[in-house]
């Protein structure tokens, strides 16, 4: 059987975006894989100010995503991996959903809607990286066609995985 996704909208943050996104993430189940804590609004507003310049710099970014009625239920996008341990030079897909979204194919239809994006700007590959706990993404990453490229340690010592997939 397969499964109809639902419509999401994909937009470059907006100031405005940041007060959305603190809402939507403030939840620990939300944040169980991004440190376990809410973070606090000064952390969104300097991540959609980032994303803003990504879209300016390379054409896409981490977007926020909307459902059908308009209502920002995460984000999702890409961007180049931003830390020095880890796939340095590679472009990064992730998601992120508040928890009243879950389960409802949202993170796989903006990711797939992602991957056109950035196959379109001329990126030849990407990553993903997911908490080897995170059952959920995992699956997305398996939806949208990745395979495991490795298993590592982040430098807080937690375990997860990089998926990769050739455009």
């Amino acid at each position: 059987m397969t499964r109809v996704l639902p419509a999401v909208d994909l937009r470059v943050p907006t100031h405005e975006d940041a007060f959305a996104w603190h809402r939507v993430f403030d939840d620990p189940d939300v944040m169980e894989f991004h440190g376990g804590a809410s973070a606090e609004l000064s952390v969104y507003e300097e991540l959609t100010a980032r994303q803003r310049m990504h879209d300016a710099e390379h054409g896409f970014c981490l977007w926020t995503m909307t459902d059908g009625a308009g209502e920002v239920v995460g984000f999702t996008g890409a961007q180049p991996w931003p830390h020095a341990w880890g796939p340095a030079g590679q472009i990064e897909i992730g998601w992120r959903l508040g928890r009243a979204h879950w389960g409802r194919g949202y993170a796989t239809s903006a990711a797939l809607a992602t991957l056109e994006r950035v196959r379109a700007a001329g990126v030849p590959s990407v990553v993903a990286m997911v908490d080897a706990r995170n059952a959920r993404s995992i699956a997305v990453t398996k939806r949208l066609g990745m395979d495991l490229a490795e298993t590592f340690v982040t430098p807080t010592g937690r375990r997860g995985h990089c998926f990769s997939l050739e455009l």
